[in-house]
């Protein structure tokens, strides 16, 4: 007897039992009458198999192959669904599983343009990740801001294609590690913490959120580290009521190393579609436009024009799409203040958001911030030029020499450079004479355009030409060499 077929004749394998007439006809005598109709049964038995979960295959000439049986296609359908029931399980979504790229509005929810466009990149970003989860992705900004939604909707699609993924708040994360250790946990803080640390995807929500004690800082260090070391593909989502400067500095390090982590802010606030407090208020900053810009000064030499007019048509082409930094220096009064006001002037007039600072006294304004009657504290107004959608930096390197004026603005150029954030920077010195820190970054040619521009002081034209340097061509970054003339220059 075929012991493969459960007791039964090989030909009665694939009919539940019955014999060849029979199956035909429900087990039947061809004379006997149906029987009544009976409810519909919620899990109906499969046609193909009746129920016995093995089909005989068939043969080239299409009968079947009695002396093999194999799992029959609903047996294949019931283990998929079996285990993506599992994986949802194992992956912690719960009720946040509604939230998915489907029901996210691209552009978010606010309704300035600014965020608008910050939101889309993430989203992008966001789904990119999710089809290819690879490094770290840091989303910031305020509540409510869609954080949360971005990080269940990438485990949730990795998930519906296959993919073991976990969603964990930093909280739950800590309290789960805690309740380990209790004697009659299911699971033991090793191989709970050994998930979290191994599992294909992480998504990590809040972090900063938790309660600061000296255990969940060490937890949560151990996590992050290994996950960089081993460079497992994870989402954080940060905390609110935090900014990854106000992290640990070893986690802030390791979120924004630039190698492994992509940094995206989702929202910030806007106080005016200016820019806030700093703004092109000045009338002769509102003046200075790209059509009052004269790079014809007929009484320069053709190579200072040619630099001059090389000047202008960079910085024109960077306000119609303000990409990475553009870095313009030479001495005062060549220009090139007025080509990053004629770069704010063209934004602000399409109603696009910029902060245009003149460096000295945005320090002299963070300073007040720490007077008793100051009506803005120190965190809004450095987070609102921190983060500002494009950013105009006048005069940098005409600051006292401080330490605590170079710290902030370490900060600041360190903040956009790790967001990939827009930016313009003006200064009479060479990026030589700049903290080491601040130039390497301003200085990176993924980046940063430098140009130096050789005009002098138009105040200070005369009729006579001067003898040219030699014409440097425009670069990115360093590779300075004797024919470069971005170091600083007499003043006139």
């Amino acid at each position: 007897m075929d012991t493969s077929s459960g007791g039964r004749r090989p030909e009665e394998a694939s009919s539940g039992g019955r014999r060849p007439e029979e199956a035909s006809s429900g087990g039947r005598r061809p004379d006997e009458a149906p029987p009544a109709a009976e409810p519909a049964d919620e899990n109906p038995v499969c046609p193909t198999c009746r129920g016995a979960r093995f089909v005989h295959p068939r043969l080239e000439n299409g009968r079947p192959d009695y002396e093999r049986l194999v799992p029959c296609r609903c047996l294949g359908q019931s283990l998929d669904d079996t285990r993506m029931e599992r994986m949802r399980s194992y992956s912690n979504l719960g009720a946040l599983a509604r939230l998915t790229f489907e029901n996210l509005i691209p552009e978010g929810k606010s309704a300035e343009a600014a965020n608008q466009e910050l939101f889309l990149r993430a989203f992008r970003a966001a789904q990119a990740f999710a089809a290819s989860p690879q490094g770290w992705l840091v989303l910031t900004g305020p509540s409510d801001s869609g954080k949360t939604h971005l990080g269940a909707a990438i485990a949730g699609r990795r998930i519906s294609d296959g993919h073991r993924a976990m969603f964990m708040g930093t909280a739950d994360l800590l309290d789960h590690l805690r309740s380990t250790y209790s004697p009659d946990s299911d699971v033991s803080y090793d191989q709970l913490f050994t998930q979290l640390k191994e599992v294909p995807l992480l998504v990590l929500d809040d972090l900063g959120g938790q309660s600061s004690t000296q255990w969940a800082e060490e937890k949560l260090t151990q996590l992050i580290d290994h996950r960089f070391v081993s460079r497992q593909p994870t989402v954080f989502a940060i905390a609110s009521n935090v900014s990854l400067e106000g992290l640990k500095e070893k986690w802030r390090t390791r979120l924004t190393d630039p190698s492994l982590a992509q940094v995206f802010q989702l929202e910030k606030r806007l106080s005016s579609a200016t820019g806030g407090s700093f703004s092109m208020s000045l009338p002769l900053l509102q003046k200075m436009t790209f059509e009052s810009f004269d790079f014809h000064r007929i009484n320069l030499p053709q190579e200072q024009r040619q630099n001059l007019e090389h000047a202008y048509r960079i910085a024109a082409a960077y306000a119609e799409s303000p990409e990475g930094w553009l870095v313009l220096h030479g001495e005062n009064g060549c220009g090139k203040t007025h080509l990053a006001a004629a770069i704010a002037n063209r934004r602000l007039g399409r109603g696009l958001p910029v902060s245009f600072v003149f460096v000295p006294d945005f320090l002299d304004h963070l300073r007040s911030t720490y007077a008793p009657d100051s009506k803005v504290t120190y965190d809004e107004m450095f987070e609102m030029v921190k983060n500002a959608p494009l950013l105009v930096l006048d005069d940098y390197g005409e600051h006292a020499a401080s330490a605590w004026a170079q710290e902030k603005l370490y900060q600041l150029i360190n903040h956009r450079y790790n967001a990939r954030l827009p930016m313009v920077v003006t200064m009479c010195c060479s990026l030589d004479d700049i903290e080491t820190r601040v130039g390497s970054r301003l200085a990176d040619r993924q980046i940063s355009l430098v140009f130096a521009i050789m005009a002098p002081d138009y105040r200070t034209d005369r009729s006579a030409p001067r003898t040219p340097p030699p014409y440097p061509a425009p670069r990115r970054g360093r590779g300075r060499g004797p024919d470069d003339h971005s170091r600083r220059q007499p003043r006139g």
